[in-house]
């Protein structure tokens, strides 16, 4: 089984006569416990194929599973408690709340589900992203990259058999993206966690298992194991 699976996905946005298809006929699986990025220029489907793959956005036609549930149809109840328990979802924007500390930011996912959440587990999981000592601070007082590392703790709380990550390092300086790199490579190589990612930076790519490319909302490519030289050189081919 594979995390997650991709089978003749459309994604048509507008109405007939002025329609546009994001995703053209979107076959491709994302293998269990390895880190898959996914390029391609402005406008290629990327982000669209990454919602429509975490069922944040229904697809036209086609089929999607996640972790081996088909998704496709699902109703909102049962994608919402996907997203409380199968599915992890990072954001380029952080998305935490301002009014609450980074424990009860990391807490929140579990609370909404009416789980009782022992202060001691939400400080575990802080601490696996090296923010232990940080759990009492707010996002107004933590950096960028301390900000986006509380967010994927706040996605790892509920152990997720499928983390999505949009542009995870993109509002990040170098520094704290090669942080937050090493963490996500670290969540695969010694917890088997499966992720898919996009990202439009060729060194943060190539820190993933394999990189998809897509171009007007079809798969063009996939590299294997590839250097951040080669993945740009891929990329600049596409945009030439």
């Amino acid at each position: 089984m594979h995390a997650v699976e991709m089978r003749g996905v459309i994604r048509t946005f507008g109405k007939r006569g002025t329609a546009v298809r994001a995703l053209d006929g979107i076959s491709v699986d994302f293998p269990r416990a390895q880190w898959t990025a996914v390029m391609g220029p402005s406008g290629s489907g990327k982000s669209t194929m990454l919602h429509c793959a975490a069922g944040l956005e229904g697809v036209s036609s086609g089929e999607v599973r996640v972790a081996g549930t088909d998704i496709t149809e699902a109703s909102s109840e049962t994608l919402t408690a996907l997203r409380r328990g199968t599915i992890g979802f990072v954001f380029q924007s952080f998305n935490l709340l301002s009014a609450l500390t980074a424990e009860q930011n990391v807490s929140l996912p579990l609370r909404l589900d009416g789980q009782r959440v022992p202060a001691s587990e939400a400080r575990r999981v802080l601490a696996d992203v090296g923010l232990a000592d940080r759990a009492k601070h707010r996002p107004r007082a933590l950096s960028g990259g301390q900000q986006q590392r509380v967010a994927i703790a706040r996605a790892m709380v509920t152990r997720p058999a499928v983390l999505f990550a949009d542009e995870p390092t993109g509002a990040l300086d170098s520094t704290s993206a090669k942080v937050v790199l090493d963490l996500l490579r670290g969540m695969v190589d010694k917890s088997g966690q499966s992720i898919i990612m996009v990202t439009h930076d060729p060194a943060a790519a190539a820190r993933a298992d394999s990189v998809l490319f897509l171009s007007d909302g079809r798969i063009v490519d996939r590299l294997y194991n590839a250097t951040s030289a080669e993945v740009a050189g891929r990329l600049a081919a596409m945009e030439k």
